[in-house]
Formats: C-alpha cells, structure tokens, sequence
C-alpha cells in the first residue's frame, strides 16, 4: 500500500512539474483561428487550434464555400479529387492536421501526393495560427495563402 501511494504522490509530482514547465512553445490557452484571406477556386481554408496548458490539444483544418459549407463534406467534389489526385480533402485535412497536433507547432508538415497546394496553405495557415497563440490573441487572422 505504501509502495502505491509513494507511487501515486511521485506520478502526481511528475505530472505538476511536467505542466509548470509547459511544451516550450510559448502558446497561451484558448482558442485560436487563421483563414485565408480570399477564396481559392470556391473554398476559403482555415485552421482553429484549442490550447490547453500550453498544448496544442486540438487541430481542426478545412475550408469553406461562400454559403459555409465545409470540403470535407463535399462527397461530389471527393470523388472527383480522389479519381483525379489519389486523395480527397477529409483525408489531407486530418493528415495535416495530425502533424501539427503531433509535432505541438515545432516539427516540419510532410506533404501529401495529390495535396500539395493545400499543404502550402495549410504551412502559411499553421505558422499564422501559431503566432495568435503565442501572442494569446483570438481574434481572426486573416492571411494570404497565394504561393
């Protein structure tokens, strides 16, 4: 029993110095929004962030028509860019998505085949997206992904 409470209190411990000493990155907690400046080819992209104890713990990144409708809902346009590029926009978004959740804002975003035109968006977006959390700013930053 003592040999479990010792290793209960230093677990406790480990994980107080753990989130006092934070990832490093600098991000302060909240919510946190980078979107295209303009629409490319009908969709708008974006990439919100939630930081909780200096952590990236969620990543969501899409884009969006003129009325709100979401790409990654768009089965028609998924078709045809699975057919035609050997992916669809719900697999790159996740996969990019998952990389900066995974390297926490510090790591390199590998490329996907078939979506390398929003992964130099998703790159512009992410570094943008960054900077509001380490400023701890939530307004929108609107940002221009023409490259």
């Amino acid at each position: 029993m003592r040999r479990m409470i010792a290793m209960l209190l230093g677990l406790t411990l480990t994980a107080s110095l753990l989130a006092a000493c934070g990832t490093g990155t600098g991000l302060q907690d909240g919510y946190y929004t980078a979107q295209a400046a303009e629409f490319s080819h009908g969709w708008k992209e974006y990439i919100t962030i939630l930081v909780r104890d200096g952590s990236i713990i969620s990543v969501e990144y899409n884009a969006e028509n003129a009325s709100g409708f979401i790409k990654s809902w768009d089965n028609a346009y998924m078709q045809t860019m699975l057919h035609a590029q050997g992916t669809y926009p719900n697999e790159y978004t996740r996969y990019y998505a998952n990389q900066l959740l995974e390297g926490q804002g510090e790591g390199s975003i590998d490329g996907l085949a078939g979506a390398t035109s929003s992964h130099g968006s998703f790159q512009i977006l992410a570094k943008a997206v960054l900077e509001q959390a380490r400023k701890g700013d939530s307004s929108i930053a609107f940002v221009d992904t023409a490259h």
